[in-house]
């Protein structure tokens, strides 16, 4: 079996099987199938956004604007992906999408764009970090009284800064596997992890922040 071939069964195994048919079409030359593979992973993209962009930038930027310049680069990149898929499709997509929003990120705001250094190095490479901001409000949820609003404030930014406190890479877990929603084996990759460690990591992860929140808040989450 030549080497193109294996890397392509390694690309389709590590799919859903939905994603599989549609990336063998798309192989194909099929621009349906190529449509429908990006719209297939769109909301977990989006998500990824959400959580990533610099609160400086909404308002400016809509995360289907980062959205749409993957998309472009997702057509241009596909076959090379193909051709050498050394990753989870999905993770090869995440990590567009992560590029994107960097780029867009040093366009937008410049000198004022975050150090480098304070970035995640995620498989190789920093890309932004999920903000304790958009995970604190993930948290607490956006239904709020405006009689309540004066206090929530208040909780959420005793959450942000207790997920501050946290190491980098748990929030990075976190973010990946609870509010991402990417597969353990996704994030495993993600992190450059086994993915037996990635499991215990998200685990302890998990614990922690259930006791942050019970400590800060009297709230839990659930795994």
């Amino acid at each position: 079996m030549c080497e193109q071939t294996v890397r392509r069964k390694f690309a389709m195994a590590t799919s859903p099987d939905d994603t599989n048919e549609l990336l063998e079409r798309a192989s194909g030359g099929d621009a349906k199938a190529l449509g429908a593979l990006f719209m297939r992973h769109q909301d977990r993209l989006r998500r990824m956004v959400d959580l990533r962009m610099d609160r400086r930038l909404r308002g400016r930027l809509d995360p289907s604007d980062v959205l749409q310049e993957t998309f472009l680069e997702f057509t241009r990149s596909l076959a090379d992906y193909l051709r050498r898929p050394e990753l989870p499709f999905y993770v090869w997509l995440w990590m567009i999408t992560g590029r994107k929003l960097q780029t867009l990120h040093r366009r937008h705001l410049g000198a004022q764009v975050r150090d480098a250094h304070r970035d995640v190095s995620l498989f190789h490479g920093a890309l932004p970090q999920a903000s304790s901001e958009c995970l604190a409000a993930q948290l607490l949820g956006r239904n709020t009284t405006p009689s309540e609003a004066a206090g929530r404030a208040e909780l959420q930014i005793r959450v942000q800064d207790a997920l501050n406190s946290m190491d980098p890479i748990d929030r990075e877990i976190l973010s990946l596997r609870h509010f991402e929603l990417l597969s353990n084996l996704e994030a495993a990759h993600v992190l450059g992890l086994s993915e037996s460690a990635a499991s215990n990591r998200f685990m302890r992860a998990l614990k922690r922040l259930k006791k942050i929140l019970i400590d800060v808040s009297g709230m839990g989450v659930d795994a």
